[in-house]
C-alpha cells in the first residue's frame, strides 16, 4: 500500500467510534488486519472521491459481522467498502477484561489522490 493510502486508512481507523459503552472498564476493538477497498475504475477516472460510513458488529473473535451502510457519498462506493471491511480482523473489545462483541462505526474513505 502506498504512503498516501496508508495515511487515509490510518485516518479512517482513527475514526472508529464505539456505539455504546456500558459501565466498567472498556477497551475498544483494535484493527490488526485491514484491506483497502477496490476503487471503482469509473469513479477514479472521473476524479470522484467519497466516503462510506458503515455500522457493524465486531464479534468476540474480532470478525466483522452485520455491516450496515449508514451513509455513502456515492452508491458506487458501497459494495467495494463492504467487501473490504468483511476481510478486516480486529483484536476484540473487552469489558472488565472479558472479550465482548460491540457495534462500531467505521468510515471507509476513497481518495483519488492515492
Amino acid at each position: 500500500m502506498n504512503p498516501k493510502a496508508t495515511l487515509i486508512l490510518a485516518i479512517a481507523l482513527a475514526g472508529i467510534v464505539c456505539s455504546a459503552f456500558a459501565e466498567g472498564q472498556m477497551e475498544s476493538p483494535v484493527p490488526v488486519r485491514t484491506v483497502p477497498p477496490t476503487y471503482p475504475y469509473e469513479m477514479r477516472r472521473e476524479g470522484v472521491s467519497g466516503l462510506v460510513n458503515v455500522n457493524c458488529m465486531i464479534d468476540e473473535k474480532g470478525d466483522v459481522q452485520d455491516p450496515k451502510v449508514e451513509k455513502a457519498t456515492n452508491d458506487k462506493f458501497i459494495q467495494p467498502a463492504l467487501d473490504a471491511l468483511k476481510k478486516w480482523k480486529f483484536k476484540p473489545a473487552k469489558r472488565d477484561g472479558t472479550v465482548v462483541a460491540i457495534r462500531v462505526n467505521i468510515p471507509i474513505r476513497f481518495s483519488v489522490d492515492n
